[in-house]
């Protein structure tokens, strides 16, 4: 008994005395899973067409670049809706001065509902030089269209310059779930709650360049200047690993996390923990002045 209690002393010696495990502080823990190796590429004639301004609108080799200059801004949508999926895309924006300037990836379906339509977003809210980028998530469910609005902002200044190469962003959307990935990184999850507080009804998946000066740059104070014209937005490596409409009941979107649906793995957690306490800016739960009984999943 003596030998195993010195045995286990010295054990706990050496692991109070161990190095403690390197930490990168400028970059997120290693996910360990990559959804976006797992999802289809696809070929944007094939998924998408131009919603609007098809003059500030190219397409190179499956490359995409769409611009807002002071006649107007352009968008594209999916051919197809989808009822979950995995979506996703490579982005590059625009440096320099972009405020009021609002260049998105996202699902929604506000054609087939106006004014009662769910909403899935990833947007980057531009900026004056010198101040990063804000990257805001948010999710719409039913009825954003009036001056209720309801959103779920979660903001996040990133750990890398998205002005100076392309990063991969995504949007997995499943029975259970909503996962915002950078680089796979998983940055939010936003979990089925309630049905109230869930978006169920399909979706089209959507990219745009527009002016939203009333409210992208510190709530309106910046607006766009048509000064710094064109601003320019690149997509590619166009990804969709998602089920549409009229899919049969046996179909599966790509998973966000080796558990499948419902959960990220503990690497997954880390890594979303480590950008949500190093790089999260606004998280809507914790803004005292929002009245929280219209988001009851806070």
């Amino acid at each position: 008994m003596a030998a195993l209690s010195s045995a286990l002393l010295f054990l706990l010696l050496v692991l109070l005395n161990a190095p403690s495990p390197t930490v990168d502080a400028q970059n997120p823990p290693n996910p360990a899973y990559y959804p976006s190796y797992r999802a289809q590429s696809v070929d944007f004639n094939q998924k998408y067409r131009n919603r609007w301004g098809p003059q500030h609108q190219r397409l190179d080799q499956n490359a995409l670049t769409i611009w807002l200059d002071r006649s107007s801004g352009s968008g594209y949508k999916s051919v197809e809706s989808y009822r979950s999926g995995y979506f996703g895309a490579s982005i590059k924006l625009h440096p320099g001065y972009t405020a009021g300037v609002i260049t998105s990836f996202y699902l929604s379906n506000n054609e087939a509902h106006p004014g009662q339509h769910d909403e899935i977003d990833i947007e980057f809210l531009g900026t004056t030089p010198g101040k990063p980028y804000t990257l805001q998530t948010n999710v719409y469910i039913r009825g954003s269209g009036d001056r209720n609005i309801i959103g779920r902002e979660m903001q996040f200044h990133l750990w890398f310059d998205p002005t100076q190469d392309f990063h991969y962003y995504a949007i997995l959307w499943d029975p259970n779930e909503i996962i915002f990935y950078v680089d796979d990184v998983p940055i939010r999850r936003y979990p089925r709650k309630s049905d109230a507080t869930f978006p169920q009804r399909p979706m089209w998946v959507y990219g745009s360049i527009w002016d939203a000066s009333d409210w992208a740059t510190e709530h309106g104070r910046y607006r766009a200047d048509y000064n710094y014209q064109p601003f320019v937005g690149r997509y590619k490596g166009f990804k969709i690993g998602g089920c549409t409409a009229d899919a049969g009941p046996g179909c599966r979107a790509t998973n966000g996390s080796p558990r499948g649906y419902g959960g990220l793995s503990p690497q997954q957690e880390r890594a979303m923990v480590w950008v949500q306490n190093n790089h999260m800016v606004y998280d809507y739960c914790s803004d005292p002045q929002r009245d929280h009984t219209h988001t009851p999943e806070c």
